[in-house]
């Protein structure tokens, strides 16, 4: 079993057909739809982050690119205990 699988309960990278354990969190949103204090995330596992970034970059869209564990700790910290936003 590859080191990067995740467990049943781990997060998992977003990218099509990627089953590796999430490491980063892309906070992002669409303006044309969202609010702008909106952030929607995608998860992204260490070989995936770049090209990620770059398809939400390239639109607009990437407002921040954070490591999992500081997303949590964040989410924690503003009282906010539900899941990733994805």
């Amino acid at each position: 079993m590859p080191e990067s699988s995740p467990s049943p309960t781990s997060p998992i990278c977003s990218a099509k057909g990627c089953r590796a354990a999430a490491v980063w969190v892309l906070a992002w949103n669409n303006p044309k739809l969202h609010t702008p204090e909106r952030r929607k995330t995608w998860l992204a596992c260490e070989e995936h982050r770049e090209h990620l970034s770059q398809f939400l970059g390239v639109r607009g869209f990437l407002k921040d690119v954070v490591t999992l564990a500081e997303w949590e700790a964040r989410q924690e910290d503003s009282g906010d205990s539900s899941a990733a936003d994805r």
